[in-house]
């Protein structure tokens, strides 16, 4: 073990217990991007929320999403279905530096809103009541113009990444991304995580019960990201501190 390791396993079951000695529980849930259809690395994540008994978010890009995914979900108890965009395709201008946006303010709204209602339909064919209708948007960015029209088409439910967009009724954030995404995509290594859990976890001994969002890309992992998965898992979704809702409950009111 290295000490790293050692030192993030200890500060997370500090906070934990910090919580669990006043009778209170840190609310945790989990999301993972990029799902169309069954690969290994997807396994492994469904062997881990099964095995610790939590529940795990799908961010399924509609355009992409198969058969074989939706016949792979239908009898995992623990697996849900979000919308991930339509296509996961970026139209900004990188060239004059504007962040990646499948649903930024280059698109053509009524297109846009088209494309995601087409979308919406699909992944409720596909994937029944698996599916909960709630958007994430590619790269976590979405135009104001597009949020304010998501309940129009029957999504009200929205989730990005800390705080990208202004928290609305339905939106539910993720907070800990475990990827590196500059040069060498990898796992940001222990004492970054621990760095990151450390900032939430004394957030919220002092705000409300928003969930603490661990953000996951099973494509992208390498076996840090699963050896961390692994280890936060072990203590997480089992400490007395820690409570792990139900991910269609934490949407609730969604049809």
């Amino acid at each position: 073990m290295t000490i790293e390791l050692e030192r993030f396993r200890d500060e997370l079951t500090a906070h934990l217990d910090w919580f669990a000695d006043r009778n209170r529980k840190v609310r945790f849930w989990w999301r993972d991007d990029d799902a169309v259809e069954p690969t290994p690395a997807l396994e492994r994540m469904l062997g881990l929320a099964s095995r610790h008994g939590v529940d795990i978010a799908l961010a399924v890009i509609p355009k992409d999403a198969t058969q074989a995914l939706a016949d792979r979900l239908c009898n995992e108890p623990h697996a849900h279905v979000l919308q991930h965009g339509w296509q996961h395709r970026n139209f900004q201008r990188k060239d004059l530096g504007e962040k990646a946006a499948e649903l930024g303010s280059r698109r053509d709204p009524q297109e846009l809103m088209e494309q995601l209602k087409d979308g919406k339909a699909r992944l409720g064919a596909l994937f029944g009541d698996k599916f909960i209708p709630a958007m994430v948007p590619p790269w976590n960015w979405i135009d104001a113009e597009i949020s304010r029209r998501l309940p129009e088409i029957g999504l009200p439910g929205l989730s990005t990444f800390t705080w990208h967009n202004f928290p609305r009724a339905h939106q539910v954030q993720s907070h800990v991304d475990i990827l590196k995404w500059k040069k060498n995509v990898r796992f940001i290594g222990w004492e970054s995580a621990r760095l990151r859990f450390d900032l939430q976890l004394t957030r919220r001994r002092n705000t409300g019960p928003e969930p603490l969002g661990l953000l996951t890309h099973h494509l992208a992992h390498d076996e840090g990201c699963f050896e961390f998965l692994e280890e936060f898992l072990a203590i997480a979704a089992h400490h007395e501190g820690a409570d792990w809702p139900g991910v269609r409950g934490l949407f609730a009111g969604l049809a």
